[in-house]
């Protein structure tokens, strides 16, 4: 049996939309998104079904679904039936991803709830990201041939991401590519996947499909290395997040990269730590200082900012108005972002 929306109140937009009416319509229509995911992830099987939607009925951003509804605002057709199909696509995709992450990183929490492994196991937490990547294959054959196409080639860029962040860089390699190459396919894929849904199922022209598609994929990135620079600079308080939690799982992110590429002798320490196990609280609180003083944090920055700029140059082929003012702001806001 269907759970229904969460909450059941107002919508709020994971998109900064500074134009009112534009905001009001996006909400209505994220109101239309948000019945039909539920709608799709029923199963014959109620157990299933709970399952299903254990993850979508906690919520969430809700970024890809809005992206595409906000893509599709620049063509003809913003109210075409498979806008809303493609934004259900996108969502169960990235829930059913989300599933399996969970497992491969024994998470217990998520959304604020107990993950699927942890409440059931990882067995019912697998087959789940299952059901849900099925689920998401069904409604893509309903869009057509082009859609199966594009979501054959994202799902496939998504698995490599997932794959290659459990591989080491090789002796040759250049960690912090590998590292961006990680986040391209595990984020950038989808993300970019919902702006080209958008724009193609809205109607816009072939030249907007394309500069949509790439803005997606930068902006994805952008925002996951947002994340890695919040995980070392922001206070708890500000970000609801636990300070250092990368650090201590020994994952190296964008910052921490940037300075071990350093090769200032002064960073002797500081290398040691990154280096070494984390999980120790008072090597955990030396490592954090003093990667939050150094020069890496702030190059981190820039190049997010960086990012940022590259995605908003694209948007000069869309017409000037609210669409074009609103996915500027996104990406000015991915740069900066707090939370």
């Amino acid at each position: 049996m269907s759970e229904g929306r969460s909450g059941g109140g107002p919508v709020e937009l994971a998109l900064p939309v500074p134009d009112a009416a534009l905001a009001e319509r996006l909400r209505a229509r994220m109101a239309v998104v948000e019945d039909a995911l539920f709608g799709h992830t029923v199963s014959r099987v109620p157990y299933v079904t709970e399952a299903a939607q254990h993850l979508i009925g906690a919520g969430g951003k809700r970024m890809r679904p809005l992206l595409v509804l906000l893509a599709a605002e620049v063509g003809g057709r913003p109210d075409d039936d498979d806008v809303v199909t493609a934004a259900c696509v996108v969502e169960i995709t990235h829930a059913g991803s989300l599933y399996h992450d969970d497992v491969m990183d024994e998470a217990q929490l998520r959304r604020g709830a107990v993950t699927a492994n942890a409440r059931w196991d990882n067995l019912v937490a697998i087959l789940t990201g299952d059901f849900l990547f099925a689920k998401a294959s069904e409604l893509t054959a309903q869009l057509g041939v082009e859609a199966v196409r594009i979501q054959a080639e994202t799902f496939t860029r998504l698995v490599e991401g997932q794959i290659l962040e459990t591989v080491e860089p090789g002796p040759d390699d250049d960690p912090l590519q590998h590292y961006l190459d990680v986040i391209a396919g595990k984020t950038g894929s989808l993300i970019s996947a919902a702006a080209r849904y958008g724009a193609l199922f809205g109607g816009a022209s072939p030249e907007i499909q394309t500069a949509l598609t790439r803005y997606g994929e930068i902006v994805g990135g952008a925002f996951q290395l947002s994340d890695d620079i919040l995980d070392v600079a922001s206070e708890s308080t500000e970000s609801g997040k636990t300070p250092g939690t990368d650090l201590r799982e020994g994952v190296r992110t964008l910052p921490v990269l940037m300075a071990l590429a350093s090769d200032d002798p002064a960073d002797a320490r500081l290398h040691e730590l990154l280096r070494s196990d984390l999980t120790d609280d008072d090597r955990h609180a030396e490592a954090l200082a003093l990667l939050r003083a150094h020069p890496a944090l702030d190059q981190a920055r820039r190049f997010v900012v960086g990012r940022a700029e590259e995605a908003k140059q694209l948007l000069a082929v869309l017409p000037e108005g609210p669409v074009r003012a609103a996915l500027e702001s996104y990406a000015d806001g991915v740069a900066v972002r707090t939370a």
